[in-house]
Protein backbone atom coordinates (compact mmCIF):
# COMPACT_ATOMS: atom_id res chain seq x y z
CA UNK A 1 0.00 0.00 0.00
CA UNK A 2 0.75 3.66 -0.22
CA UNK A 3 2.68 5.26 2.26
CA UNK A 4 2.57 8.50 0.61
CA UNK A 5 -1.07 9.60 0.08
CA UNK A 6 -3.77 9.29 2.56
CA UNK A 7 -6.97 7.08 2.45
CA UNK A 8 -9.19 10.20 0.62
CA UNK A 9 -6.29 11.32 -1.67
CA UNK A 10 -6.20 7.60 -2.85
CA UNK A 11 -9.70 7.22 -3.83
CA UNK A 12 -9.62 11.00 -5.55
CA UNK A 13 -6.51 9.94 -7.69
CA UNK A 14 -8.07 6.29 -8.53
CA UNK A 15 -11.79 7.90 -9.41
CA UNK A 16 -10.03 10.36 -11.20
CA UNK A 17 -11.41 10.47 -14.98
CA UNK A 18 -14.37 8.25 -14.39
CA UNK A 19 -17.80 8.56 -15.27
CA UNK A 20 -20.85 6.40 -15.19
CA UNK A 21 -23.73 9.12 -16.09
CA UNK A 22 -25.29 8.66 -12.60
CA UNK A 23 -23.61 10.34 -9.75
CA UNK A 24 -25.47 8.05 -7.11
CA UNK A 25 -23.80 5.71 -8.71
CA UNK A 26 -20.47 6.96 -9.06
CA UNK A 27 -20.42 8.15 -5.36
CA UNK A 28 -21.72 4.05 -4.29
CA UNK A 29 -18.23 3.45 -6.63
CA UNK A 30 -16.21 5.69 -4.63
CA UNK A 31 -17.89 4.83 -0.94
CA UNK A 32 -17.01 1.41 -2.00
CA UNK A 33 -13.66 1.33 -3.07
CA UNK A 34 -12.78 3.61 0.06
CA UNK A 35 -14.28 0.70 2.06
CA UNK A 36 -12.18 -1.99 0.16
CA UNK A 37 -9.15 -0.17 0.37
CA UNK A 38 -9.87 0.44 4.44
CA UNK A 39 -10.22 -3.61 4.15
CA UNK A 40 -7.47 -4.30 2.25
CA UNK A 41 -5.03 -2.75 4.76
CA UNK A 42 -6.34 -3.91 7.38
CA UNK A 43 -6.11 -7.64 6.46
CA UNK A 44 -2.96 -6.85 4.78
CA UNK A 45 -3.39 -7.98 1.43
CA UNK A 46 -3.31 -5.93 -2.02
CA UNK A 47 -6.39 -4.91 -4.00
CA UNK A 48 -6.57 -7.41 -7.17
CA UNK A 49 -7.36 -5.38 -10.34
CA UNK A 50 -7.89 -5.83 -13.91
CA UNK A 51 -8.62 -4.40 -17.44
CA UNK A 52 -9.61 -7.26 -20.08
CA UNK A 53 -8.23 -6.49 -23.94
CA UNK A 54 -9.35 -8.66 -26.63
CA UNK A 55 -7.14 -8.83 -29.83
CA UNK A 56 -9.64 -9.00 -32.21
CA UNK A 57 -6.64 -7.04 -34.95
CA UNK A 58 -3.13 -7.59 -33.77
CA UNK A 59 -2.27 -3.73 -32.72
CA UNK A 60 -3.17 -1.81 -29.99
CA UNK A 61 -3.54 1.97 -29.82
CA UNK A 62 -3.31 5.34 -27.91
CA UNK A 63 -7.13 4.67 -26.68
CA UNK A 64 -6.03 1.61 -25.25
CA UNK A 65 -3.60 3.50 -22.87
CA UNK A 66 -6.32 4.79 -20.79
CA UNK A 67 -7.29 2.38 -18.94
CA UNK A 68 -3.51 1.12 -18.88
CA UNK A 69 -2.97 4.28 -17.19
CA UNK A 70 -5.47 3.68 -14.61
CA UNK A 71 -3.91 0.17 -13.90
CA UNK A 72 -0.71 1.93 -13.39
CA UNK A 73 -2.04 4.07 -10.65
CA UNK A 74 -3.06 1.02 -8.99
CA UNK A 75 0.43 -0.39 -9.66
CA UNK A 76 2.11 2.58 -8.36
CA UNK A 77 -0.48 2.02 -4.86
CA UNK A 78 0.66 -1.17 -4.35
CA UNK A 79 -1.76 -3.43 -5.60
CA UNK A 80 -2.27 -6.64 -7.79
CA UNK A 81 -2.85 -5.88 -11.71
CA UNK A 82 -3.45 -8.27 -14.31
CA UNK A 83 -3.80 -7.19 -17.73
CA UNK A 84 -6.15 -9.78 -19.50
CA UNK A 85 -5.84 -11.09 -22.89
CA UNK A 86 -9.17 -12.22 -23.94
CA UNK A 87 -8.29 -14.70 -26.19
CA UNK A 88 -11.32 -16.38 -25.47
CA UNK A 89 -14.32 -13.65 -25.57
CA UNK A 90 -12.44 -12.23 -29.04
CA UNK A 91 -13.79 -15.49 -30.78
CA UNK A 92 -17.12 -13.71 -30.36
CA UNK A 93 -16.26 -10.14 -30.06
CA UNK A 94 -17.94 -7.61 -28.03
CA UNK A 95 -21.32 -6.00 -29.09
CA UNK A 96 -21.27 -2.90 -26.82
CA UNK A 97 -20.00 -0.33 -29.17
CA UNK A 98 -20.90 -1.32 -32.84
CA UNK A 99 -24.35 -1.03 -34.30
CA UNK A 100 -23.97 -4.47 -36.02
CA UNK A 101 -22.96 -8.45 -35.17
CA UNK A 102 -18.99 -8.80 -35.22
CA UNK A 103 -17.29 -11.09 -37.66
CA UNK A 104 -16.75 -14.14 -35.30
CA UNK A 105 -12.55 -14.82 -35.51
CA UNK A 106 -11.11 -18.42 -35.78
CA UNK A 107 -8.93 -19.64 -32.70
CA UNK A 108 -5.53 -18.96 -34.74
CA UNK A 109 -6.63 -15.39 -35.85
CA UNK A 110 -6.81 -14.57 -32.23
CA UNK A 111 -3.60 -16.27 -30.83
CA UNK A 112 -1.55 -14.22 -33.65
CA UNK A 113 -3.27 -11.53 -32.94
CA UNK A 114 -2.53 -11.57 -29.09
CA UNK A 115 1.42 -12.18 -29.57
CA UNK A 116 2.90 -8.86 -28.83
CA UNK A 117 0.14 -7.35 -26.78
CA UNK A 118 1.76 -7.81 -23.34
CA UNK A 119 4.81 -6.49 -25.23
CA UNK A 120 2.64 -3.67 -26.34
CA UNK A 121 0.61 -3.18 -22.70
CA UNK A 122 4.21 -2.70 -20.69
CA UNK A 123 5.19 0.74 -22.63
CA UNK A 124 2.60 1.82 -19.82
CA UNK A 125 2.72 -1.08 -17.29
CA UNK A 126 5.52 -1.84 -14.50
CA UNK A 127 6.27 -5.49 -16.66
CA UNK A 128 8.02 -6.84 -12.86
CA UNK A 129 4.64 -5.89 -11.24
CA UNK A 130 1.73 -7.24 -14.00
CA UNK A 131 0.14 -10.43 -14.25
CA UNK A 132 -0.62 -11.08 -17.75
CA UNK A 133 -3.46 -13.84 -18.15
CA UNK A 134 -6.02 -15.22 -20.83
CA UNK A 135 -9.18 -15.56 -20.56
CA UNK A 136 -9.42 -19.13 -22.56
CA UNK A 137 -7.51 -20.61 -19.73
CA UNK A 138 -10.95 -20.59 -17.66
CA UNK A 139 -13.87 -20.38 -20.51
CA UNK A 140 -13.30 -23.29 -22.16
CA UNK A 141 -13.29 -25.61 -19.88
CA UNK A 142 -16.83 -24.15 -18.82
CA UNK A 143 -19.65 -26.78 -19.69
CA UNK A 144 -22.69 -25.99 -21.10
CA UNK A 145 -24.51 -26.74 -17.30
CA UNK A 146 -21.99 -23.92 -16.11
CA UNK A 147 -23.37 -21.68 -19.02
CA UNK A 148 -26.96 -22.62 -18.16
CA UNK A 149 -26.58 -21.79 -13.97
CA UNK A 150 -24.89 -18.58 -15.41
CA UNK A 151 -27.59 -17.55 -17.39
CA UNK A 152 -30.10 -17.70 -15.19
CA UNK A 153 -28.78 -14.93 -12.96
CA UNK A 154 -30.23 -12.53 -15.87
CA UNK A 155 -33.23 -11.74 -17.85
CA UNK A 156 -33.51 -11.34 -21.76
CA UNK A 157 -35.30 -8.07 -20.62
CA UNK A 158 -31.98 -6.84 -19.44
CA UNK A 159 -29.84 -7.24 -22.23
CA UNK A 160 -32.59 -5.93 -24.41
CA UNK A 161 -32.48 -2.34 -22.35
CA UNK A 162 -29.13 -2.18 -23.75
CA UNK A 163 -28.71 0.85 -25.40
CA UNK A 164 -26.98 -0.71 -28.60
CA UNK A 165 -29.08 -3.96 -28.78
CA UNK A 166 -32.20 -1.59 -28.27
CA UNK A 167 -31.06 0.55 -31.26
CA UNK A 168 -31.12 -2.71 -33.55
CA UNK A 169 -33.93 -3.88 -32.49
CA UNK A 170 -35.53 -0.81 -33.35
CA UNK A 171 -34.16 -0.58 -36.52
CA UNK A 172 -35.03 -4.17 -37.39
CA UNK A 173 -31.39 -5.19 -37.34
CA UNK A 174 -30.66 -8.68 -36.27
CA UNK A 175 -29.38 -9.55 -32.22
CA UNK A 176 -27.57 -12.92 -32.67
CA UNK A 177 -28.29 -15.12 -29.43
CA UNK A 178 -24.71 -15.48 -28.93
CA UNK A 179 -23.91 -12.37 -28.31
CA UNK A 180 -25.28 -12.27 -25.30
CA UNK A 181 -22.41 -14.32 -24.39
CA UNK A 182 -20.04 -11.79 -24.28
CA UNK A 183 -21.06 -10.72 -21.14
CA UNK A 184 -21.46 -13.64 -19.41
CA UNK A 185 -18.32 -14.81 -19.96
CA UNK A 186 -16.69 -11.41 -19.28
CA UNK A 187 -18.35 -11.69 -16.07
CA UNK A 188 -17.09 -15.09 -15.46
CA UNK A 189 -13.76 -13.40 -15.54
CA UNK A 190 -14.62 -11.22 -13.17
CA UNK A 191 -15.21 -14.32 -10.77
CA UNK A 192 -12.32 -16.55 -12.20
CA UNK A 193 -10.04 -13.76 -10.88
CA UNK A 194 -11.82 -12.93 -7.76
CA UNK A 195 -11.65 -9.61 -8.43
CA UNK A 196 -11.89 -6.46 -6.01
CA UNK A 197 -11.72 -3.97 -9.19
CA UNK A 198 -12.69 -3.78 -13.01
CA UNK A 199 -11.54 -1.00 -15.20
CA UNK A 200 -13.12 0.07 -18.16
CA UNK A 201 -14.43 1.93 -20.84
CA UNK A 202 -17.72 3.97 -20.78
CA UNK A 203 -19.19 1.25 -23.46
CA UNK A 204 -18.30 -1.56 -20.29
CA UNK A 205 -20.43 -0.48 -18.05
CA UNK A 206 -22.79 -2.90 -18.50
CA UNK A 207 -20.62 -5.77 -18.77
CA UNK A 208 -19.45 -4.70 -15.63
CA UNK A 209 -21.55 -2.92 -13.43
CA UNK A 210 -24.49 -5.09 -14.48
CA UNK A 211 -23.19 -8.55 -16.00
CA UNK A 212 -19.96 -9.29 -13.37
CA UNK A 213 -20.91 -7.56 -10.11
CA UNK A 214 -24.12 -9.88 -10.20
CA UNK A 215 -22.00 -13.21 -11.03
CA UNK A 216 -19.76 -12.08 -8.44
CA UNK A 217 -22.63 -11.80 -5.84
CA UNK A 218 -24.57 -15.17 -7.62
CA UNK A 219 -21.37 -16.89 -6.81
CA UNK A 220 -20.35 -16.18 -3.64
CA UNK A 221 -18.09 -13.43 -3.83
CA UNK A 222 -18.18 -9.93 -3.01
CA UNK A 223 -19.29 -7.72 -5.79
CA UNK A 224 -16.12 -5.64 -7.67
CA UNK A 225 -15.75 -1.99 -8.02
CA UNK A 226 -16.45 -0.56 -10.96
CA UNK A 227 -13.83 1.79 -12.49
CA UNK A 228 -15.31 3.23 -15.53
CA UNK A 229 -13.17 6.09 -17.46
CA UNK A 230 -15.82 8.13 -18.48
CA UNK A 231 -13.92 9.58 -22.01
CA UNK A 232 -13.06 8.22 -24.68
CA UNK A 233 -9.91 9.38 -27.04
CA UNK A 234 -11.01 10.67 -30.11
CA UNK A 235 -9.41 9.58 -33.39
CA UNK A 236 -7.43 11.46 -35.72
CA UNK A 237 -10.44 12.46 -37.35
CA UNK A 238 -10.75 14.86 -34.00
CA UNK A 239 -14.54 13.27 -33.73
CA UNK A 240 -15.20 9.66 -33.46
CA UNK A 241 -13.52 7.39 -30.99
CA UNK A 242 -9.88 6.07 -32.04
CA UNK A 243 -11.09 2.66 -33.92
CA UNK A 244 -8.78 0.30 -36.12
CA UNK A 245 -11.82 -0.84 -38.04
CA UNK A 246 -12.80 3.48 -38.42
CA UNK A 247 -8.84 3.57 -39.40
CA UNK A 248 -8.44 6.92 -36.91
CA UNK A 249 -6.33 5.15 -34.91
CA UNK A 250 -2.48 5.70 -33.86
CA UNK A 251 -1.15 2.23 -33.05
CA UNK A 252 1.34 1.76 -29.84
CA UNK A 253 3.73 -0.17 -32.21
CA UNK A 254 4.08 1.88 -34.94
CA UNK A 255 7.04 3.63 -35.79
CA UNK A 256 7.93 7.09 -34.35
CA UNK A 257 7.75 8.86 -37.28
CA UNK A 258 4.03 7.47 -38.60
CA UNK A 259 3.46 8.17 -34.49
CA UNK A 260 4.60 11.72 -34.40
CA UNK A 261 3.04 12.74 -37.84
CA UNK A 262 -0.22 11.16 -37.13
CA UNK A 263 -0.25 13.00 -33.50
CA UNK A 264 0.23 16.04 -35.86
CA UNK A 265 -2.71 15.23 -38.17
CA UNK A 266 -5.25 15.69 -35.19
CA UNK A 267 -7.56 19.01 -35.35
CA UNK A 268 -6.35 21.66 -33.31
CA UNK A 269 -9.95 20.88 -31.29
CA UNK A 270 -8.87 17.59 -29.91
CA UNK A 271 -5.50 18.50 -28.70
CA UNK A 272 -6.39 19.59 -25.56
CA UNK A 273 -8.61 15.88 -24.79
CA UNK A 274 -4.76 14.19 -26.18
CA UNK A 275 -3.23 16.17 -23.03
CA UNK A 276 -5.70 15.21 -20.39
CA UNK A 277 -6.46 11.64 -21.56
CA UNK A 278 -2.97 10.94 -22.47
CA UNK A 279 -0.69 13.58 -20.28
CA UNK A 280 -2.70 13.33 -17.28
CA UNK A 281 -3.12 17.49 -17.40
CA UNK A 282 -5.51 19.20 -15.03
CA UNK A 283 -7.93 21.87 -15.26
CA UNK A 284 -5.31 24.60 -14.64
CA UNK A 285 -2.79 23.19 -17.32
CA UNK A 286 -5.82 23.05 -19.72
CA UNK A 287 -6.84 26.38 -19.22
CA UNK A 288 -2.77 27.74 -19.76
CA UNK A 289 -2.73 25.15 -22.79
CA UNK A 290 -6.07 26.86 -24.42
CA UNK A 291 -4.71 30.15 -23.96
CA UNK A 292 -1.62 28.90 -25.67
CA UNK A 293 -3.19 27.28 -28.66
CA UNK A 294 -4.97 30.92 -29.43
CA UNK A 295 -1.58 32.75 -30.44
CA UNK A 296 -0.72 29.26 -32.12
CA UNK A 297 -1.39 25.94 -32.49
CA UNK A 298 1.33 24.02 -33.67
CA UNK A 299 4.13 24.78 -30.69
CA UNK A 300 1.10 22.66 -28.86
CA UNK A 301 0.99 20.02 -31.04
CA UNK A 302 4.53 19.12 -31.32
CA UNK A 303 5.29 18.97 -28.21
CA UNK A 304 2.19 16.47 -28.01
CA UNK A 305 3.80 14.30 -30.26
CA UNK A 306 7.47 14.90 -28.81
CA UNK A 307 5.76 13.25 -25.56
CA UNK A 308 3.65 10.98 -26.99
CA UNK A 309 6.97 9.20 -29.03
CA UNK A 310 9.29 9.82 -26.05
CA UNK A 311 6.74 7.39 -23.79
CA UNK A 312 6.68 4.98 -26.52
CA UNK A 313 10.07 5.07 -28.24
CA UNK A 314 12.43 7.06 -26.21
CA UNK A 315 14.25 10.53 -26.57
CA UNK A 316 16.22 9.86 -29.87
CA UNK A 317 13.66 8.27 -31.52
CA UNK A 318 11.00 11.04 -30.64
CA UNK A 319 14.21 13.99 -32.26
CA UNK A 320 14.71 12.02 -35.26
CA UNK A 321 10.74 11.94 -35.98
CA UNK A 322 10.48 15.23 -35.26
CA UNK A 323 13.64 15.86 -37.79
CA UNK A 324 11.93 13.66 -40.57
CA UNK A 325 8.47 15.59 -39.85
CA UNK A 326 9.90 19.02 -40.35
CA UNK A 327 11.85 17.60 -43.71
CA UNK A 328 8.04 16.72 -44.64
CA UNK A 329 6.67 19.82 -43.71
CA UNK A 330 9.23 22.47 -43.35
CA UNK A 331 8.48 25.14 -41.21
CA UNK A 332 6.87 27.77 -43.19
CA UNK A 333 6.68 25.90 -45.97
CA UNK A 334 3.89 24.18 -47.78
CA UNK A 335 4.54 20.64 -46.62
CA UNK A 336 5.48 19.41 -50.09
CA UNK A 337 8.75 17.96 -49.02
CA UNK A 338 9.92 14.59 -49.21
CA UNK A 339 12.10 12.35 -46.74
CA UNK A 340 15.76 12.02 -47.95
CA UNK A 341 15.41 8.00 -47.12
CA UNK A 342 12.17 5.70 -47.60
CA UNK A 343 11.57 2.02 -48.38
CA UNK A 344 12.63 1.26 -52.28
CA UNK A 345 11.13 -1.27 -54.15
CA UNK A 346 12.42 -2.65 -57.54
CA UNK A 347 9.24 -3.92 -59.69
CA UNK A 348 8.93 -5.66 -63.15
CA UNK A 349 7.49 -3.94 -66.28
CA UNK A 350 3.92 -3.48 -64.61
CA UNK A 351 2.27 -4.05 -61.07
CA UNK A 352 -0.78 -3.26 -59.53
CA UNK A 353 -0.51 -0.14 -57.35
CA UNK A 354 -3.10 -1.71 -54.71
CA UNK A 355 -0.86 -4.73 -54.42
CA UNK A 356 2.44 -2.61 -54.18
CA UNK A 357 1.58 -0.55 -51.43
CA UNK A 358 0.14 -3.19 -49.45
CA UNK A 359 3.08 -5.40 -50.22
CA UNK A 360 5.22 -2.53 -49.16
CA UNK A 361 3.55 -1.67 -46.00
CA UNK A 362 2.21 1.51 -47.12
CA UNK A 363 -1.23 0.51 -46.12
CA UNK A 364 -2.40 -2.65 -43.81
CA UNK A 365 -4.22 -3.97 -46.48
CA UNK A 366 -5.43 -4.34 -50.16
CA UNK A 367 -8.94 -3.01 -48.71
CA UNK A 368 -7.09 -0.28 -46.90
CA UNK A 369 -5.15 0.75 -50.38
CA UNK A 370 -8.09 1.07 -52.65
CA UNK A 371 -9.89 2.69 -49.81
CA UNK A 372 -6.65 5.37 -49.86
CA UNK A 373 -7.17 5.73 -53.77
CA UNK A 374 -10.49 6.04 -53.91
CA UNK A 375 -10.21 8.86 -51.40
CA UNK A 376 -7.74 10.46 -54.04
CA UNK A 377 -5.14 10.05 -51.14
CA UNK A 378 -2.29 7.94 -53.22
CA UNK A 379 0.28 9.67 -55.42
CA UNK A 380 2.62 8.84 -58.03
CA UNK A 381 5.13 11.49 -58.47
CA UNK A 382 2.77 14.85 -59.01
CA UNK A 383 -0.27 12.19 -60.58
CA UNK A 384 -2.80 11.70 -57.79
CA UNK A 385 -4.19 8.06 -58.50
CA UNK A 386 -7.67 7.94 -59.22
CA UNK A 387 -8.74 4.18 -59.59
CA UNK A 388 -7.83 0.71 -57.70
CA UNK A 389 -7.09 -0.49 -61.06
CA UNK A 390 -4.67 1.50 -61.91
CA UNK A 391 -1.23 -0.15 -62.85
CA UNK A 392 2.46 1.25 -63.12
CA UNK A 393 4.27 0.80 -65.55
CA UNK A 394 7.65 1.72 -65.52
CA UNK A 395 10.79 0.87 -67.63
CA UNK A 396 14.03 -0.48 -66.57
CA UNK A 397 15.88 2.51 -64.46
CA UNK A 398 13.06 4.22 -64.39
CA UNK A 399 12.01 5.85 -61.02
CA UNK A 400 8.65 7.14 -59.45
CA UNK A 401 7.63 8.37 -55.85
CA UNK A 402 4.43 6.94 -53.99
CA UNK A 403 3.01 9.30 -51.63
CA UNK A 404 0.08 7.78 -49.16
CA UNK A 405 -1.56 10.07 -47.09
CA UNK A 406 0.81 12.75 -45.81
CA UNK A 407 3.50 11.13 -44.70
CA UNK A 408 4.04 7.20 -46.27
CA UNK A 409 6.46 7.38 -49.74
CA UNK A 410 7.81 4.51 -51.36
CA UNK A 411 10.63 4.58 -53.69
CA UNK A 412 9.88 2.60 -56.94
CA UNK A 413 12.61 1.82 -59.97
CA UNK A 414 11.61 -0.59 -62.66
CA UNK A 415 13.80 -3.70 -63.11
Amino acid sequence: MSLSLSLDEQVNLLMQGTDYGDPHMAQVMADELRQRLLDAEREGRRLKVYCGYDPRTTDLHLGHTITMRKLRQFQDLGHEVTFLIGTYTSLIGDPSDVDKARVQLTRERVEENARTYAEQAFKILDPAKTHVRYNAEWLERLTFADVIQMASNFTVQQFLARENFRQRLDAGEPIFLHETFYSLMQAYDAVALETDVQVGGADQLFNIVVAGRRLQEAMGQRPMIAIIMGESLPGTDGEIKMSKSLGNHIPIMTTPEDMFGKVMSVPDKAVPIYYKLLLGWGPAQLKQLEADMREGPKEAKMELAREIVRTFHGEEAARLAEDHFNTLFPPGGRGKGVPDTMPEVTVAREANLVDLIAEAGLVQSKKEGRRMIQQRAVRVDDHTVTSPEDKLMLNPGQEVIIKVGKRRFLRVRGG
